[in-house]
């Protein structure tokens, strides 16, 4: 990783491999094509909610939607469900209510990180990941899967790491994108200590807001990519300035 910005003393920058693409973009890109509004489902706990941040418009699905107006000069709504505390027995009903309930054009699934500090049994877990891709495979939405935060004060790094592993192979076995903000954070504290201390708020577990600035400003470049949209010279332009603040 580059050496870290000047803003905050960190990077934003991140290292390979934090986004697996799979499913299917085309509706989506079929959508900007032809101009039309899109809408987006950001569920999730507290890091969706945006604990840790200043405001809620600093929460990384309002700086998500900021980020893409920008790109794509459309009109972006990202919904932002996030429920502090909850684990994924206690947002799976609320997602599958909501992709009953609403039409959108992408959901993101943060999920994990409470299910794996509070106890939770590992194969339920599996469990509840199949039946949350199940219900966007119903409703004909894709879906990204936002895997579990790193901290520096994980406990059982063992467990916590097999939760993570969970995410990505459900996603593989379903054939559903996944975005690892763990491998994210993880890379910051590999580069500087400093660095992803700068990106948390000051419990040393939530991101702050620069950490959901970055965090909004990778899951565009993500939700590009799936989408399969080139990124033009305009748009590599406002991706470098937001990341240089």
């Amino acid at each position: 990783m580059p050496a870290p910005a000047s803003a905050n003393g960190a990077a934003c920058n991140a290292e390979q491999g934090i986004f697996t693409a799979r499913g299917a973009g085309a509706p989506l890109r079929a959508k900007l094509s032809r101009h039309e509004p899109v809408r987006i489902l950001a569920i999730g706990s507290s890091s969706t909610e945006g604990i840790g941040a200043s405001s809620p418009d600093r929460s990384y699905p309002a700086q998500l939607e900021d980020d893409l107006e920008q790109r794509w000069s459309e009109n972006v709504t990202v919904v932002n469900a996030g429920r502090g505390g909850e684990t994924a027995i206690q947002t799976i009903e609320r997602l599958e209510s909501s992709l009953q309930a609403e039409r959108f054009d992408l959901v993101i699934w943060q999920v994990g990180t409470n299910d794996a500090v509070n106890g939770v049994d590992e194969e339920r877990f599996r469990t509840l990941l199949e039946r949350g891709v199940s219900a966007a495979d119903r409703a004909g939405t894709p879906m990204i899967l936002l895997d579990q935060q790193y901290f520096p004060t994980i406990k059982d790094l063992a467990r916590y790491e097999r939760f993570v592993s969970a995410v990505g192979t459900v996603g593989d076995k379903r054939k559903v994108s996944v975005f690892s903000r763990y491998a994210l954070m993880k890379g910051w504290n590999s580069h500087s200590p400093d660095a992803l201390r700068a990106m948390l708020s000051a419990d040393g577990f939530h991101m702050g807001d620069r950490g959901y600035d970055c965090l909004a400003d990778h899951v565009a470049d993500a939700i590009q990519r799936m989408a399969a949209l080139p990124v033009t010279e305009a748009q590599a332009q406002v991706v470098a300035t937001a990341r240089d603040r």
